[in-house]
């Protein structure tokens, strides 16, 4: 998953300050009502009790109650209890049916044995942490979001089951919730003195660095609206994102890996288990691994298999995936261990028993994302458009009754779009869509050939009232951008878009609809803080620091610049030559010119606080040469604000 993004993502903290929260919310119309009892006649029903079997199969014990505190005072990390009205049986008429049925799977909670020797915990974060037990203590897959939530995880596992050592972390892939518990776990200590060995995809830090940190504040500030981390947590709020809850908020750690895995079918064995890697690139990551544990016939499919249809690009933005690598991957799968595996279990969800089930399974998603850009290309190549072709493709009826094919988290025509945006990229051939005119002046256009405001929102109520809601937001949102202050234009657009939220059955959707909404109707602006952690700067190489310092670049204020800078790192003993010139930072490692204008020395931490905030105060900075060069080269870059608009201009 991108929880980023996350995301979230990479980020230790997301403090949501000044929501300016009413409950202005409307309840779901007769539209939104009739829409949910056609979910009723979905197949899928008639198999409804499966999941809740496998859900709860093998529970061990829980916490009760079920709320973890984040070393951040007044901010809680998980909180489980804000989510028990989820577990009434009678459903809220503004939640559909089907991602209530989700939303309330996604509520079990606890320690669960998967087979013998193998255990989860679920429900104690987005991510479902998975605990190998060997000769002399444990194996964990995927240690969390947060460090808090990792560490009660482990608490949960400790007093339950004996407390014995950790000697091995697993990250199947460098999403930040696979991750970024990893010291609720294990200490660095303990991986320095080689007593614990961390596990990774070979390529990993390149990925969970570059991936999400580059554009960042940008992700961070879409997974606010992917995971509804600003919506109250009730029938109208936030309820599933369809992977889980949500991502826990807290500390995010980092500790590198020790052993790569570079190809299918490499074998470790840590303390007398045996795991077998099957490697995947270009999936639900970049890298990821699988693993199948022939002691236990047992295989782990990370997050190459969920219990939802997932995202070819997710909705905080990353870089684009690939259906067709994704159905391969899950092929090869079954092919390497289908016959022989009894559970397969993933880092999101429950276990599916059987071998009958583990095969229906893989088989199942596989064709899923085979369809998606089977029949994608197919459209493609008949001259639709992305658009068009989104709105074409419903999924096989034959795969209607597993539950796993429905789109609590990614959608069909999410995936669709996705597709082919990797195939085709932005432009659909229109010469009118090379190149647009800004947001604000065509929607000034747009409201005046539609005869103004006043008579556009007459219209705009005919058709909310008539139910037509994707088109009232669209149109509405015109009206919003040629005049914000238009409170009437926002409340019309915000009460489409949250009957567009109540509808569907994506968790993430439902996130991004709602929170847009909200912010239509506040009439302060968004205020968030955030910051990458100190572990993910501290393992960002020389180069990716820089790389991230030019992304700060101000084109207004590098105008003009022509110089070069020798830079040392007076701790680390690293060094570059930074050239400023044509409004871009150019720079060479481990290069130092005697021709430079400036020379520069600090500590690391000194750089790392440059690329976090540039406005902070600097210390044990030591100039030689023209000083005022380098307070130009720090003024020159920007601060981002965590809290743009989106829905607003």
């Amino acid at each position: 998953m991108r929880i980023f993004g996350i995301f979230l993502t990479l980020f230790c903290l997301v403090l949501i300050c000044g929501t300016g929260f009413a409950d202005n919310r409307n309840d779901a119309s007769e539209y939104t009502i009739a829409i949910h009892e056609k979910m009723n006649d979905t197949p899928a029903w008639d198999n409804n009790e499966e999941d809740f079997d496998f859900a709860t199969r093998g529970f061990i014990a829980t916490d009760d109650p079920l709320t973890i505190p984040s070393v951040y005072p007044g901010y809680t990390s998980w909180d489980m209890e804000a989510y028990k009205f989820l577990n009434n049986e009678t459903r809220p008429e503004t939640i559909n049916p089907l991602l209530y049925r989700q939303s309330q799977l996604n509520n079990i909670n606890g320690l669960f044995e998967v087979t013998d020797g193998i255990f989860q915990v679920r429900g104690y974060d987005v991510t479902s942490m998975s605990l190998i037990k060997g000769e002399t203590g444990w194996i964990v897959i995927d240690p969390m979001t947060s460090v808090e939530t990792a560490k009660a995880a482990m608490e949960l596992v400790n007093k339950t089951l004996g407390d014995f050592p950790v000697k091995a972390v697993v990250y199947s892939h460098p999403h930040a919730d696979h991750y970024q518990g990893v010291k609720g776990v294990v200490t660095e200590d303990e991986v320095d003195t080689g007593d614990v060995q961390i596990i990774a995809p070979e390529h990993f830090m390149e990925h969970a660095l570059s991936e999400n940190v580059y554009a960042g504040n940008a992700m961070q500030r879409r997974a606010t609206y992917q995971y509804g981390i600003q919506l109250p947590k009730d029938a109208k709020g936030n309820v599933d994102i369809g992977l889980g809850k949500s991502p826990s908020v807290g500390v995010a750690s980092l500790i590198a890996p020790t052993i790569d895995i570079t190809h299918t079918g490499q074998i470790v064995s840590i303390d007398g288990v045996d795991m077998e890697f099957h490697l995947t690139a270009n999936t639900e990551a970049p890298v990821e691994l699988d693993i199948w544990f022939p002691q236990k016939k047992a295989l782990l499919m990370a997050e190459d298999c969920t219990a939802t249809l997932h995202n070819v690009l997710t909705l905080r933005g990353a870089k684009v995936r690939d259906p067709l690598a994704w159905a391969n991957a899950l092929d090869e799968a079954r092919q390497l261990y289908g016959d022989q595996a009894e559970v397969v279990f993933c880092s999101h969800h429950w276990p599916r028993f059987g071998n009958d089930k583990v095969i229906e399974l893989l088989e199942n998603q596989r064709d899923l994302y085979k369809y998606i850009n089977d029949q994608t290309l197919n459209l493609i190549n008949k001259g639709y458009t992305m658009d068009e072709i989104a709105s074409m493709i419903e999924p096989p009826e034959s795969l209607r009754e597993f539950w796993y094919t429905y789109g609590f988290y990614g959608q069909i025509y999410m995936g669709v779009k996705a597709t082919y945006q990797k195939y085709l990229g932005f432009y659909d051939g229109n010469p009118i869509n090379l190149k647009r005119l800004p947001p604000e002046e065509f929607a000034t256009y747009m409201t005046e050939y539609m005869g103004g405001a006043d008579s556009t929102m007459n219209r705009l109520q005919e058709h909310y009232d008539a139910g037509e809601y994707e088109l009232v937001a669209s149109i509405a949102h015109y009206l919003v951008f040629a005049d914000p202050t238009n409170m009437a234009a926002r409340e019309m657009e915000a009460a489409a878009l949250e009957q567009l939220g109540y509808q569907t059955e994506s968790g993430t959707a439902r996130n991004a609809y709602l929170s847009a909404a909200q912010d239509l109707r506040r009439e302060e602006p968004v205020n968030e803080m955030s910051g990458i952690s100190e572990d993910i700067m501290k393992a960002m190489s020389l180069s990716q620091l820089l790389d991230y310092i030019s992304v700060r670049v101000n084109k207004e204020k590098v105008t003009g610049e022509d110089y070069q800078m020798n830079l040392f790192l007076s701790d680390s003993g690293d060094k570059a030559l930074i050239q400023v010139k044509n409004d871009v930072i150019v720079y060479w490692v481990d290069v130092i010119s005697s021709e430079a204008d400036v020379t520069v020395t600090m500590p690391r931490k000194t750089l790392e606080n440059i690329a976090l905030n540039p406005t902070v105060t600097l210390e044990d900075v030591t100039v030689t040469g023209d000083s005022g060069l380098f307070d130009r080269f720090v003024g020159m870059l920007d601060v981002f604000d965590p809290g743009f608009n989106i829905v607003l201009p």
